[in-house]
């Protein structure tokens, strides 16, 4: 017995042309429209996170120049803290800066001697022990000098003692020790720190 759609009766037509019509939707569905859709879903999502991305940058951008005030602002910051912690040790220059304060208030240093480099993690004390001899105005000038310089310079350890017979511009003799600081370029890590030498009794 042959079958052909011809031989049904109309509506018997319809339905098979009504099934055939949601297979070919059906088939058409799974195979092209969904998998159409999942890649548009994931495309948008991956333009989402594009988007974030691009308004991190954006935000980022606008922070930009008050991130570069702020490295400048630094950089300026850390020149001025090298004029007053300098980061290597010049002996010849700090004595001559020394000499020179002496020199200013009428002073006469007779000895000096450097004493040994106190470590600390970030930076190091640097001691020097002077003999002066004038006044004790004169000296009273010479540490207001001191405290005045640019450069950290501690002053400790001070003995004072009058001398016999006076002098006209020397009264007394003195002894101190001015300490300067130094920065430390690359900090020793677990490196026991030194003990400063007891001072004299002022």
């Amino acid at each position: 017995m042959e079958l052909g759609l011809n031989k049904l009766p109309w509506y018997g037509q319809v339905i098979a042309f009504l099934v055939v019509s949601v297979a070919a939707l059906a088939v058409f569905y799974f195979y092209y429209v969904s998998p159409a859709r999942n890649d548009i879903a994931a495309r948008r999502q991956e333009l989402e996170r594009l988007q974030l991305d691009i308004n991190r940058a954006l935000q980022t951008a606008k922070q930009l120049p008050e991130f570069e005030a702020e490295v400048a602002n630094l950089g300026a910051r850390l020149d001025s803290l090298r004029a007053v912690l300098p980061e290597q040790k010049d002996a010849a220059e700090l004595l001559r800066r020394l000499q020179t304060l002496a020199t200013q208030s009428n002073l006469t240093i007779r000895a000096y001697t450097p004493q040994a480099a106190v470590t600390r993690d970030l930076y190091a004390e640097w001691p020097i022990r002077l003999q002066l001899e004038g006044t004790y105005h004169n000296l009273g000038m010479f540490f207001d000098r001191v405290s005045k310089f640019s450069r950290i310079i501690n002053i400790s350890g001070v003995v004072i003692r009058g001398k016999e017979p006076p002098e006209l511009n020397s009264t007394i003799t003195a002894e101190c020790t001015a300490t300067t600081f130094v920065l430390r370029e690359t900090p020793a890590a677990g490196a026991p720190a030194q003990k400063p030498a007891a001072a004299p009794a002022s």
